[in-house]
């Protein structure tokens, strides 16, 4: 048991407390009572700009204490020879936990690319060459080590079990297959004037059953989840628009595929682009989901990753999502809120910890292929060195592909080999 003695209790500080602790299975509890800590026979830990008699002392910022948002200044600095953050010029690893945990940063910034999104390359992570590293895991195991060696005690702490986990996104169920009226011709007719002869050859060839659709990758994530892997589906089922084109959810062939693929993977919903933080436009979808697989739907990840933590999550939360999955960034693979462990969103705005479960992603297939211009083979390189980081501090490791990006097709070529080798990984 480690007692930490603090002047205040806040959210901030249990939220960031648990991940440290609880989450690493090391009882603690909390003291603010001078005289009960003075008592305490089991190892402690002051936390406080009191002196208290105690060998373990982290002097805090108001960082954790605080309850409005504010631009807050953020520095590069060093504790026991690893580099944290500071706040207003105090060295603090616990407050450096709860700003990557929480993406505090994300709050307080305005930048944004053309789809609204924040990227890696405007966070702290990226300034300081994080994000490939699990740092708030990192920071965790220093602070429980630093805590051993000052009281010379010794704490037995667990990493966890590591999971492989694969999830898919459908933003498009086919290529061909089921895609009626205008808009069947109207594709067809772009073709024609960009005289793109492969592709209606290809289109006549899937549509009278003589090729398979090149989106039509169904059945070899079904073979995954055979291998025993805890597979998630996320489907888009939102109104035709520019960035929302998959076939309509009322196509009973749509639906009966959708009921198929549920038997042995996880569905959730895939919101769409243009639903974002519209409450009214992700119920809608939801329901849609829900209507087909007669039940309650409780898993989500936003569409083109295109979400605000400030505006969407709290969206997301009120409706009574469980599991998010949208936590990553899309122009760069890595860890977001510094860790590969899913954990319980924090609310800024209301200043309290939620019920609705982050799960960060290490990487994207997009990301590899279409942001970061990797080969195939360096992509490999890249997901080996990101597993072995959550495998040497836990979690589970998350990553995202598409049925349209596993059936080697076009630019995608060569590339179901490096899902292949993700699952392979160990």
């Amino acid at each position: 048991m480690v007692d930490i003695f603090v002047e205040q209790v806040s959210e901030r500080l249990i939220y960031t407390l648990d991940f440290i602790f609880k989450e690493r299975d090391v009882p603690y509890k909390i003291i603010n009572d001078f005289h009960l800590f003075n008592k305490s026979t089991n190892i402690k830990f002051n936390y406080s700009p009191k002196e208290v008699g105690c060998k373990v002392n982290i002097f805090p910022s108001t960082f954790l204490y605080e309850e409005e948002l504010r631009d807050i200044e953020v520095d590069l600095s060093i504790f026991e020879d690893e580099e944290c953050l500071s706040f207003d010029k105090v060295v603090d690893p616990l407050a450096s936990i709860f700003y990557i945990l929480s993406r505090y940063e994300e709050y307080v910034s305005t930048k944004e690319d053309l789809h609204g999104r924040f990227l890696a390359k405007h966070s702290v992570q990226s300034d300081f060459n994080w994000l490939e590293r699990v740092v708030c895991d990192v920071w965790s195991e220093k602070i429980i080590k630093y805590i051993e060696m000052k009281s010379g005690q010794k704490i037995i702490f667990n990493i966890g079990e590591v999971r492989i986990m694969p999830t898919f996104d459908i933003d498009n169920t086919f290529a061909y297959k089921w895609k009626k009226g205008i808009r069947k011709y109207l594709s067809i007719a772009k073709d024609k004037i960009k005289r793109d002869d492969n592709r209606l050859l290809e289109r006549k060839e899937v549509l009278i059953g003589k090729v398979k659709d090149p989106y039509d990758t169904f059945d070899y994530i079904e073979s995954i989840t055979k291998k025993g892997f805890k597979v998630h589906v996320f489907w888009l089922l939102g109104d035709y628009s520019k960035y929302d084109k998959n076939i309509s959810y009322l196509d009973l062939r749509h639906r009966s595929l959708i009921n198929e693929v549920s038997i042995n993977s996880i569905v959730g919903i895939h919101p769409s682009y243009k639903s974002n933080s519209f409450r009214k436009t992700i119920k809608v979808e939801r329901g849609r989901l829900s209507e087909i697989l007669e039940r309650t739907i409780n898993r989500t990840r936003q569409h083109f990753l295109r979400f605000s933590i400030p505006k969407t999550y709290p969206v997301l939360n009120d409706l009574g999502f469980k599991h998010e999955f949208s936590m990553g960034f899309p122009d760069k693979v890595g860890f977001r809120t510094g860790t590969a462990r899913p954990h319980f969103w924090f609310d800024l705005s209301r200043n309290k910890i939620t019920s609705m479960m982050i799960h960060p992603f290490a990487y994207m297939d997009g990301t590899l292929n279409e942001y970061l211009k990797l080969t195939p083979e360096e992509s490999k390189v890249k997901i080996q060195q990101l597993y072995h980081e959550v495998r040497r501090y836990g979690g589970d490791f998350v990553f995202i592909w598409h049925n349209e990006t596993i059936g080697d097709y076009g630019k995608w070529k060569n590339w179901r080999d490096v899902l292949e080798f993700t699952l392979k990984l160990n």
